[in-house]
């Protein structure tokens, strides 16, 4: 049995046309299958780098904010992250971290759909009538539910947590904004973006979207589906390096009327006339807030390269066979009733990784990082393994399962 998956992952290898893409990151003999916390080296990065600190930085100093194209990072970069999530240039800037975004998202939300009442009474409860509430997804990240619940405070909204699920029920005239992950960190399940979406807008609600396990790794279409403002961090699927900057995304039509609860400098229209009153830089600028990161700023740059002709059609696809291969492997190794997947079997539902829940979860994983198998573990009780199709391969998938079903056996 065993060599027969393993001849079946040689055959899928040997005609994977991402597989090539495998030569452009720093990779060993482990199987790396944690990308959806920390996306792998990009061979591009590290002179990238050196050229920003010794040349840049070190050489050309103060002038490389005009020479070396430092000023107008945030929007450049953020038009090569455009074609990734579905969206045209000019609506996504890369600033800050995900969580910054966030609460810029969600306050700049309840502003855009006349919400709140601007005078949080520390409790979240909402004040006079109007659109007062926010929806949060209950399952979200946790720091998506803190930064909610501190916008709700801010603008005098009532904060309801709520699963996606139950988003289209809990919609209604008190909606002002609406915070959702399309896919979820734990299970991986994928929510229906675009139903969501017409949904939260029949509504007259705006839709936030946090997209840190889905960009670089699905199709999004951002501006196909009328998205209003969506949210996401670069170090996972984007391979951009540990705590590397986050990005931001705000519709087209809807730039003129965003309203930023964090003004900065950077985000004025006039950035070094240093008047005292603030005017609103136009377009996706106006979501910068202070001075860019410049080095993670500019080897996020370098990692995007990889991305240079390929599709997410077909990122997506393989996605999809990785993760099949690797159920099947697993049903076909691990001893019945040693692990169960809470990852949704349907494609249409799925992301990018698969969770399997497992008692001892956590020394499981650590046996398994000890065998050169890396993924990660959640509390209480679940095993997440990633698949970035950039540079996994269906070797790897047979290898993490079969070491799995040895350590579970």
């Amino acid at each position: 049995m065993s060599e027969s998956y393993a001849e079946k992952a040689a055959a899928l290898d040997a005609v994977d046309e991402l597989g090539k893409l495998r030569a452009q990151f720093v990779l060993d003999d482990a199987v790396y299958l944690d990308g959806n916390s920390l996306g792998a080296l990009p061979r591009s990065v590290p002179g990238r780098v050196e050229d920003v600190v010794r040349r840049q930085w070190g050489s050309l100093r103060i002038r490389s904010w005009d020479e070396s194209g430092w000023w107008t990072a945030p929007e450049r970069i953020g038009d090569l992250i455009a074609p990734l999530v579905g969206a045209a240039a000019g609506q996504i800037v890369v600033s800050d971290s995900t969580s910054v975004n966030v609460f810029k998202a969600v306050v700049g939300a309840v502003r855009l759909a006349g919400g709140g009442d601007g005078h949080g009474d520390g409790d979240g409860e909402g004040g006079g009538g109007g659109r007062d509430e926010i929806l949060v997804d209950a399952t979200t990240f946790p720091t998506d539910g803190y930064i909610a619940a501190s916008a709700a405070r801010l603008t005098g909204c009532t904060l309801r947590p709520v699963t996606p699920d139950e988003v289209p029920g809990a919609l209604g005239p008190r909606t002002a904004a609406v915070l959702l992950n399309h896919v979820d960190y734990r299970t991986g399940r994928l929510h229906d973006l675009p139903s969501l979406t017409a949904a939260i807008h029949d509504a007259g609600a705006v839709a936030v979207w946090d997209l840190c396990h889905s960009a670089g790794a699905l199709p999004v279409g951002l501006d196909e589906h009328g998205v209003d403002l969506a949210v996401g961090c670069t170090y996972k699927y984007l391979n951009g390096g540990p705590g590397s900057p986050a990005y931001l995304y705000v519709r087209r039509d809807l730039q003129p009327r965003f309203d930023s609860p964090l003004p900065g400098w950077n985000s004025h229209a006039d950035p070094f006339g240093m008047t005292p009153d603030f005017t609103p830089a136009p377009g996706a600028l106006r979501g910068r807030v202070g001075t860019p990161d410049i080095l993670s700023m500019l080897a996020l740059e370098a990692a995007l390269e990889v991305w240079d002709g390929v599709s997410v059609a077909a990122v997506r696809a393989k996605s999809l066979a990785l993760t099949d291969f690797f159920l099947e492997c697993v049903s076909a190794y691990v001893p019945e009733g040693a692990v169960e997947s809470v990852t949704p079997a349907a494609h249409a539902e799925r992301g990018s990784q698969v969770a399997l829940r497992c008692s001892d979860a956590g020394g499981v994983m650590r046996r398994l990082i000890e065998r050169g198998v890396v993924g990660d573990f959640r509390e209480p009780d679940i095993l997440r393994f990633g698949f970035t199709p950039l540079y996994v391969g269906f070797g790897d998938v047979e290898r993490a399962a079969r070491v799995l079903a040895e350590i579970t056996s």
